[in-house]
């Protein structure tokens, strides 16, 4: 007669694990009652102002100076990159020095000397250099006001870290790819835009995205020029009434928001790229096998010895 020898499985057990999710709901909780119950926050005052017009508004300014500045960053990044990995010495040399500048001074110090440019140069002159040759020229008064100045400012800032992300997005992709989009006698532009970058983007996006969300918060900074985005907007209210704690809540709460929202068209992103990338496997998989199975074998012929 056999003998059956029953296992009994115990499930493993993280005491400390435990413990740690005790304390962390504790301290939640203790978070929230101190926020939520405490009548110094003034949480009327700020229901009152979060969906003010004049919030609004500015919150549209701060949305519509991030959308600006994203592209132009990664239209002007993507070039600056490009020239970092140039083999001319000349490109790759003056995009070094242009993201060594930009990434060393304070992004409220390239914003300043921007609103002062009129006072450094008088007209803007389009022509040929060390001749008297020009073709046009603007008073720098009326090129940079104080939008064009909180654009300028933030692409020329942004453009520098945009740069070194992209640039190491196609350090990361294996060598032997350029070999073997050389080898197909592709032009460079068609060798970078469907070969090599479609393979950079899983590393550029995540460092990319992270960019924009700093460049949605560092809209604040352009509170110096006096122009009418979020956090000036906020400011001036809270000097007048003098509502300073709720006033900030209300900023605080609608950067959350954006963020939140950049946060998850990141994550749809990457989803759908790693979801293009397990159909492409699947479908080159596919492919491979159906060549195995339908490629005829070729049978040696049979040399027959006539006695």
């Amino acid at each position: 007669m056999n003998n059956v020898e029953t296992i009994k499985v115990v499930p493993a057990r993280y005491p400390l694990r435990t413990v740690g999710a005790i304390v962390a709901l504790f301290v939640l909780a203790v978070v929230i009652q101190s926020v939520a119950f405490n009548p110094r926050w003034e949480w009327a005052v700020f229901a009152r102002w979060f969906f003010d017009p004049v919030i609004l508004e500015g919150v549209g300014q701060t949305l519509l100076l991030t959308l600006i500045g994203t592209a132009l960053s990664v239209v002007i990044g993507g070039l600056l990159a490009l020239a970092r990995l140039s083999s001319s010495w000349l490109l790759s040399s003056l995009a070094w020095g242009y993201i060594w500048l930009f990434r060393s001074l304070p992004l409220i110090v390239v914003l300043i000397i921007l609103y002062n440019f009129s006072y450094l140069y008088d007209t803007l002159s389009l022509g040929v250099p060390f001749t008297g040759i020009t073709w046009g020229s603007f008073e720098t008064i009326n090129v940079l006001g104080q939008f064009s100045t909180a654009v300028v400012g933030l692409t020329l800032v942004q453009s520098a870290y945009t740069a070194e992300i992209i640039r190491g997005g196609f350090l990361g992709v294996d060598h032997g790819q350029y070999e073997a989009a050389a080898a197909l006698g592709l032009p460079a532009s068609r060798r970078t835009l469907r070969i090599i970058l479609p393979q950079a983007l899983r590393t550029i996006l995540p460092s990319g995205f992270n960019e924009i969300i700093s460049l949605a918060k560092g809209t604040a900074m352009v509170y110096v020029l006096a122009m009418p985005e979020l956090f000036y907007t906020i400011k001036m209210i809270y000097n007048r009434t003098q509502e300073v704690i709720p006033l900030l809540m209300v900023g605080a709460v609608w950067y959350l928001v954006i963020t939140t929202v950049l946060s998850a068209i990141q994550h749809l992103v990457e989803r759908g790229l790693a979801r293009s990338e397990r159909r492409s496997a699947v479908n080159s998989s596919r492919a491979t096998r159906t060549r195995s199975v339908t490629t005829p074998t070729t049978q040696e012929p049979v040399h027959a010895s006539l006695s």
